[in-house]
């Protein structure tokens, strides 16, 4: 008979194999041709503009976050965003469209919002914008070399219907917006953007445009920055609608809206649910929830294809869960399955950029709100704008799908990077590598084996809890320096030769130098 002592050891050999259980995977990569294109700087994030007490299911997350109140002398805020070079910042958010802007100094009690119980939008009066703090943030722009796209108020001029409650009517009235452009100019402030409007199309979440209305508006816009930016090098695209894909107001808006009017269309995904659900959690490492939504970027992808081709797309806002974020799980490394997934799936159906929601405020900032201290997130977007270039590659394997692979060019020639992304809480994977380079659909797939080492990034969470917020970087927690300097993010390097690792619940980036792909040639 087995002794007490047997009978543990056996238990807790058993246990070891069950959680370490390992998975051969086969990728294959085809590297022939690319199959979609980012913006090089594909990376984007939110500034938004809700005031200290917007709250949400008894907490208020944004803190100073929003952008009366950002405290943006604050170092670890300005090195966060440095470290991109460039980071794309979008202005905006469902405020943008009750801010009126000063530039005239003729709006008397110039005040930033807010609170009211009625006949408001979002429960919060008019905020206005003087000219003071569009220096500072101006300022702070310039500073930290930040791309800026700035979310122009869409309601400014309209009034509501009488018939259709939530119906916006009548024509944009541009001029405050032209009086913001010509002071901006003057100034030598540079805008890579501008987005009319905060989700207003479809059904809208408090107000709505009816798409050819909203095509016209667009249109104005465009000749409004053709005339204050007349150098085709140097004037700003013009983005819209920035709201939630609906197929009926897409295609009429898109029909409408006439000829190289719209640089970037532009939509919102808030596919997690509320902030209070708490599913959240489980619905970020759950393959066939997360797939879900690939079905809206397909949509939005092909609805360009046929009615505006010059044009692309743009995820303008994204935070996963709405109202804040996922109480427990938005700042976790948790959320970092969801995020690094519509990185992914987002490039490979074309998307140019992808703008998270937010830098700092809400429970889904890539920063603390209080503090400015990173979230696991912001090592997540980091890495992918340090090694992912904009070519995006296909990638196949027939695994578990629990297990997540994307592929680009790499960010600096020569070779291809890698994101692998392990939902699982048990299994790891072991991963070949394949190169297919049939262009006829032909099956030629032949084993990789690099002669160089490989460069690996394998970001797991402390003590293995998905719900922690702090992030280790090849077993190393990263953590600001005594100076408040972000750390560098090192890759590992590891021998060509041996298959890829990938533990259970983490997420792997990974560059392969010496695998020659033509379409990243």
């Amino acid at each position: 008979m087995m002794n007490f002592k047997s009978i543990t050891f056996f238990v807790v050999f058993l246990s070891f194999l069950l959680v370490s259980k390992a998975e051969k995977v086969d990728v294959v990569v085809e590297g022939a041709t690319s199959i979609a294109q980012t913006d090089e700087d594909f990376i984007c994030v939110t500034l938004d503009w809700w005031p200290t007490n917007k709250c949400d299911y008894d907490q208020c997350p944004w803190g100073q976050a929003g952008l009366f109140n950002l405290d943006l002398k604050n170092k670890i805020l300005e090195k966060a965003v440095k470290a991109f070079n460039p980071l794309r910042i979008r202005v905006g958010g469902s405020l943008q469209d009750q801010v009126v802007y000063n530039v005239r100094n003729n709006i008397e009690n110039c005040q930033p919002f807010q609170k009211q119980d009625k006949d408001f939008l979002f429960g919060f009066s008019i905020g206005c914008l003087d000219m003071k703090r569009w220096d500072e943030l101006n300022e702070f722009f310039n500073q930290t070399r930040a791309k800026v796209t700035f979310g122009l108020n869409a309601l400014i001029g309209r009034k509501e219907s009488e018939t259709e409650k939530t119906l916006w009517v009548g024509d944009w009235y541009s001029h405050n917006a032209r009086d913001l452009m010509s002071y901006t100019i003057s100034k030598g402030y540079k805008i890579d953007s501008y987005e009319l409007g905060n989700e207003l199309c479809g059904v809208g979440v408090s107000a709505k445009i009816e798409a050819k209305q909203y095509a016209k508006d667009m249109a104005t816009l465009k000749n409004l920055v053709k005339e204050m930016y007349p150098n085709p090098k140097t004037q700003p695209k013009v983005l819209g609608p920035g709201g939630f894909y609906d197929k009926k107001w897409f295609d009429t808006f898109l029909d409408a809206s006439g000829h190289d009017v719209i640089d970037g269309v532009t939509h919102h995904i808030y596919n997690l649910g509320p902030g209070n659900n708490p599913d959240v959690v489980h619905r970020v490492q759950d393959p066939f929830f997360l797939t879900q939504i690939a079905q809206t970027f397909k949509d939005v992808s092909n609805a360009i294809d046929k009615f505006a081709p010059w044009s692309g797309a743009w995820v303008s806002e994204s935070g996963g869960a709405y109202n804040s974020g996922g109480q427990l799980v938005s700042y976790t490394f948790a959320f970092g399955f969801w995020y690094l997934d519509q990185l992914g799936m987002t490039s490979v159906y074309n998307h140019k950029v992808y703008c998270r929601q937010a830098l700092t405020g809400g429970n889904y900032a890539l920063l603390n709100t209080t503090t400015f201290i990173p979230n696991p997130d912001y090592y997540g977007a980091l890495l992918w704008h340090k090694v992912m270039g904009s070519k995006v590659l296909s990638v196949t394997h027939k695994g578990s799908l629990y297990l997540r692979v994307y592929s680009h060019c790499a960010k600096k020639e020569p070779g291809i990077s890698f994101v692998f992304i392990n939902l699982s809480k048990n299994t790891s994977f072991e991963i070949d590598l394949f190169r297919d380079l049939n262009l006829n659909g032909g099956s030629s797939s032949f084993l990789f084996k690099g002669h160089k080492e490989r460069e690996e990034y394998h970001l797991t969470p402390k003590d293995g809890n998905i719900l922690s917020s702090v992030v280790l970087l090849n077993g190393t927690p990263l953590e600001l320096s005594d100076s408040l300097e972000i750390p560098k993010l090192k890759p590992k390097l590891v021998d060509g030769l041996k298959p890829i690792s990938i533990v259970a619940h983490s997420i792997a980036f990974v560059t392969i130098r010496d695998f020659n792909a033509p379409a990243c040639s």
